[in-house]
């Protein structure tokens, strides 16, 4: 028996296993179905990681560089090539790999890190025909980073997600034209220094407010037609145009991979698409914990790093030294302008110095407060420039804050007003 199964070894499942480590646990395991573990980042090749955690700029390998040269410094066990197929609530993980068949191993806690994956056509229901060279943004990216293949010479990208902004990028050095990134919304879902160094300095137009109506091609994509949408993302008659592209690029957003999650019996959010956790990532069933973006999609691996970290030293806590479970539970639920929100349950008691708040705002707002609010009235307000569903926002309670509240948390955008 193990004291604790990480399922995933990417950046969120590296960092959780280390943290429980130093924490005290002794037998730990991870468990990822890739043959080599890092996850997502071994094709991200771009720098940019590390700025927060690590206080330099690193590519995507380098970051998990750090972490598994960490990790080989412990007894942490790692499987790769191993796929998990099932989680019960006793906390015994089924797993099949090539090497070791089929194994059921039993844990003291379980870590959920098994990310995200893209939205594809299918979930678009984009009208046309089914030419190939119709492919996600992260499948193109594994196509140019680590099997050495250009999936095409001249691109349109749907959505403006970081992954399709980078790779707009990518596909210009590497000698294709990217025509145009094609967004419905009327703000950028990207952080906006991919905006800046992807598309404005590559001369990539950006189209707000438009969208895909019709993919054209027999054997191949030929063309596409864009066309200008209303506020309810419905196309405008009269407004579409044709651009010829033998590729489309697909960046419309991430959903976390929970079907783990799912077939566990864990509460999700329908919002995060997550599980729903507590302050220190724990899920509703005791002693299962989730991190990274298998709880909520993060902008930064760096963020992924600290809060995998808390789920680690957590996990090891419940081993070694559980909490009483006769502790006061709090909702923290998304007010006016918020689109999501985690941790979404709080127990006050076990906030040691403050509690992390990770939320989307619904909208782009200029300057404006985080208002938190507690048994109908506003017990604190934190002041913003601006919030934009692009870039997630970080929120820090304070313990002494917490206890001037007196139960559930609302948190909403109140905008400044002239």
């Amino acid at each position: 028996m193990y004291d604790l199964i990480v399922i995933g070894g990417g950046p969120a499942g590296l960092a959780a296993a280390h943290s429980a480590w130093e924490e005290g646990l002794s037998r730990i395991l991870v468990v990822e179905r890739d043959r080599e573990p890092g996850g997502i980042l071994n094709q991200c090749i771009h720098s940019g990681f590390g700025l927060h955690y690590f206080k330099e700029e690193l590519t995507g390998p380098e970051y998990a560089g750090r972490f598994l040269r960490m990790l080989s410094e412990t007894g942490v066990e790692l499987w790769t090539d191993t796929t998990v197929l099932e989680l019960t609530q006793e906390r015994r993980v089924h797993m099949v790999s090539p090497a070791l068949g089929y194994r059921v191993e039993e844990a003291g806690s379980v870590i959920l890190a098994m990310g995200c994956r893209e939205r594809t056509r299918g979930a678009l229901s984009i009208p046309g025909t089914r030419p190939a060279g119709v492919l996600t943004a992260g499948a193109a990216q594994r196509y140019v980073n680590i099997e050495g293949y250009l999936p095409g010479r001249r691109v349109v990208i749907l959505g403006s997600g970081d992954i399709g902004l980078i790779m707009a990028r990518r596909l210009t050095l590497e000698g294709a034209k990217v025509l145009c990134c094609v967004e419905a919304m009327p703000y950028s879902s990207g952080l906006q220094r991919n905006i800046v160094q992807c598309l404005q300095d590559f001369n990539i137009p950006l189209y707000l407010s438009h969208t895909i109506t019709e993919i054209r091609g027999e054997r191949r994509v030929e063309s596409v037609v864009i066309a200008q949408v209303d506020a309810d993302r419905s196309p405008i008659p009269g407004t579409g145009r044709t651009l010829s592209c033998d590729t489309v690029l697909l960046s419309v957003g991430l959903i976390p991979e929970n079907e783990l999650t799912r077939q566990a019996g864990i509460e999700l959010d329908p919002r995060t698409r997550g599980a729903v956790v507590f302050e220190d990532m724990e899920t509703s069933l005791p002693g299962v914990f989730a991190c990274g973006n298998v709880a909520h999609v993060h902008d930064l691996v760096d963020h992924v790093t600290a809060e995998s970290r808390k789920a680690g030293a957590a996990a090891a806590r419940y081993v070694l030294s559980p909490f009483p479970d006769e502790t006061p539970i709090w909702r923290v639920t998304c007010g006016e302008g918020v689109g999501s929100i985690a941790p979404q349950r709080l127990r006050p008691e076990r906030v040691e110095k403050f509690c992390d708040l990770f939320l989307r705002p619904s909208g782009v707002y200029g300057p404006c407060h985080l208002a938190v609010c507690s048994g109908g009235r506003t017990v604190a307000r934190y002041r913003r420039r601006r919030l934009s569903p692009g870039e997630m926002e970080r929120l820090v309670l304070p313990r002494a804050l917490l206890e001037q509240c007196c139960g559930d948390l609302t948190i909403s955008v109140e905008e400044d007003t002239p």
